[in-house]
């Protein structure tokens, strides 16, 4: 086993984590309703990504110096050859990814949720010739006389 390879894949699975912790608040925020949350979190989502890049980089150059390709399949002959430690690391590494992957998709499809709703609330307003409520608050539907919401 090499100290130095177990090291990037620790390395890279706190970073990992701490991305799905972030998807989890953004999750949470969508779901709550806290859309101003999110350029913030959006914001400290890239940044998570970048160092998910830079620390995997790492990883790579690790196998690579040990003899290793720097693809998937190089990182599972390398901790193959390392060791139960580092083949615990690259599996949890794995399972961290792939849950990370998934939240990232169901956020995904939450956002578009919400902008399709959205698009859909505009042009039914939009839709409209007449107005929603007239002057004197009568409810206009359809073809019908309208129903009278305020007196006065």
């Amino acid at each position: 086993m090499t100290t130095s390879l177990l090291n990037c894949l620790t390395l890279e699975l706190g970073v990992v984590a701490e991305f799905i912790d972030l998807l989890n608040q953004e999750a949470d925020a969508m779901t709550q309703g806290r859309f101003i949350d999110l350029p913030l979190l959006a914001e400290r989502k890239a940044q998570l990504a970048d160092r998910i890049a830079i620390v995997r980089r790492h990883r790579e150059n690790e196998q690579v110096a040990q003899g290793f390709g720097a693809d998937r399949s190089g990182a599972e002959a390398a901790t193959a050859a390392g060791g139960p430690l580092l083949q615990d690391a690259w599996s949890k590494l794995q399972a961290c990814a792939a849950q990370a992957h998934e939240r990232n998709h169901a956020n995904g499809v939450m956002v578009h949720t919400h902008l399709d709703f959205t698009r859909q609330a505009i042009h039914f307003l939009k839709s409209g010739a007449r107005p929603l409520y007239g002057p004197d608050g009568t409810h206009h539907s359809g073809t019908a006389s309208g129903k009278r919401l305020a007196v006065g």
